[in-house]
């Protein structure tokens, strides 16, 4: 840290906010490939916490892209780069006493571990959305997976850049084989106790 940058610390912490609120802050961090369905089950997740009277704010990977991290390209260094922003805004959401909704494709272990790091493993959770990559195709919801095999998109997750499934996720959804409200139930009920609520 440079010298001259002193922290401050201030009267009101995370603690007096997540009391405030009536619940523990979080991230919820949605991981898989592009297309899996991280996006429709997060939002779901997102609109059911709200109802519940949950602080909730969604960062989403597309949405970033178009603001924040609108500079960066898909190289490995600046995805790198991308996901430590994120990271550090999912923190000071945490900070605020929030639960962060998370959807990033995220595709390997060793920035997910960083992820953890930054933003404590006591405050993530995180959900490995494993849908199939012949089934993503085949969805191809934004038509990036044939522009990737029509070699229009470089390092595309999944066709030329590789993605690492979680091995112990908090979370397993397998869209193929449960229906949407089943996933987003299995994600709330494991929620539930962690944000320590009674509703």
């Amino acid at each position: 840290m440079n010298n001259n940058i002193v922290p401050h610390t201030f009267s009101v912490d995370r603690a007096g906010r997540e009391k405030l609120n009536g619940h523990k802050a979080l991230v919820v961090w949605f991981t898989g490939l592009s297309g899996s369905g991280k996006s429709t089950i997060a939002n779901r997740v997102e609109q059911a916490l709200f109802k519940k009277g949950i602080h909730t704010f969604s960062l989403d990977g597309d949405n970033i892209r178009s603001g924040l991290n609108k500079g960066l390209t898909f190289s490995q260094e600046d995805r790198r780069e991308n996901l430590r922003r994120i990271a550090e805004v999912g923190k000071l959401f945490v900070d605020s006493g929030m639960v962060v909704i998370a959807s990033f494709i995220s595709p390997l272990k060793s920035d997910r571990d960083f992820l953890k790091e930054i933003i404590g493993k006591d405050h993530f959770v995180e959900v490995f959305v494993n849908t199939s990559l012949e089934e993503c195709e085949k969805r191809d919801v934004k038509g990036l997976y044939a522009k990737a095999r029509a070699g229009e998109i470089k390092n595309f997750t999944g066709i030329d850049a590789p993605y690492e499934a979680p091995a112990k996720p908090d979370i397993k959804i397998e869209t193929e084989k449960e229906e949407l409200q089943a996933s987003v139930a299995k994600v709330l009920n494991y929620l539930q106790a962690k944000l320590k609520i009674n509703q």
